[in-house]
């Protein structure tokens, strides 16, 4: 039975989120102590932009600090599509990877790397920087949240995945039903890279490369949690057009790569 207040957002813990006073709830994972010991890490380097650990309830479930402010879900208020609160986002990741940069995870750590990079990377990224799981307070981000992705990845397909859901790189069909039409996405693909301080030249070109193949790996994570059949994501994909939609969003991406890039490397 529920014992606070549910918090919306999500899909995977959709429901079992819960406020209770200045404490959130959720369900603790395999790789709760990993994830606590990154948010510890980063919170002592100074980064308050995570929740604070705080163990576990009698339930075994996570304890977290609340972190006061607005969280946009579908479909997606006007206040959430501001360039502004899109470059802040941008600027907080940056944040946070300067943060976990030397963080060193125990040597038999086995994280979440549904989401990461397939080949890893150098850092312990959150691979799911979408819009519902970053905290917004006066217009700006303020904290990421549901680190149960973190793992070893690329930067930049951190990055990606961030630009992915934020920019959106959707196509403008789907990216109306979500409530977020009438975007120049190729300026705001443009502030992604500024703000986060991508060089000019092959780096923003190894961004684009990351994003795009990303998107063309996009299917598999979703498609294996319905293969086990969890509701919550079989509703999601058939609300969001399921195979159709991935289909657009791929044939959509290749044919707008140049502009892409293009708006990535005009001075």
């Amino acid at each position: 039975m529920n014992d606070g207040e549910v918090l919306a957002g999500g899909v995977a813990n959709a429901g079992s989120i819960i406020r209770i006073g200045d404490e959130v709830r959720r369900p603790a994972s395999a790789q709760t102590e990993l994830v606590f010991s990154l948010l510890e890490h980063v919170r002592s380097k100074g980064f308050t932009g995570v929740p604070e650990p705080l163990g576990r309830d009698a339930q075994g479930r996570e304890r977290l600090r609340f972190i006061p402010g607005e969280v946009a879900i579908p479909p997606f208020p006007r206040w959430s599509l501001s360039p502004g609160l899109l470059a802040s986002v941008a600027r907080l990741l940056r944040a946070f990877h300067d943060a976990v940069a030397d963080f060193v995870p125990p040597a038999n750590a086995r994280w979440n790397t549904e989401l990461a990079h397939p080949a890893g990377g150098q850092i312990i990224g959150h691979n799911d920087a979408c819009v519902e799981n970053v905290i917004v307070r006066g217009g700006r981000a303020a904290a990421l949240i549901d680190f149960e992705f973190a793992a070893p990845t690329h930067p930049l397909h951190d990055l990606a995945v961030l630009a992915r859901h934020w920019v959106p790189l959707e196509t403008p069909e789907d990216a109306a039903r979500d409530g977020r039409s009438g975007l120049d996405v190729a300026a705001r693909f443009r502030i992604v890279a500024d703000v986060y301080g991508i060089p000019f030249g092959a780096k923003r070109e190894e961004f684009l490369d990351h994003v795009v193949a990303g998107i063309h790996r996009s299917g598999p994570f979703v498609l294996a949690r319905i293969a086990r059949g969890e509701q919550a994501f079989i509703d999601m994909w058939e609300r969001s057009g399921g195979h159709d939609r991935i289909a657009r969003r791929i044939a959509w991406i290749d044919s707008i790569r140049s502009e892409l890039s293009m708006a990535l490397n005009t001075a």
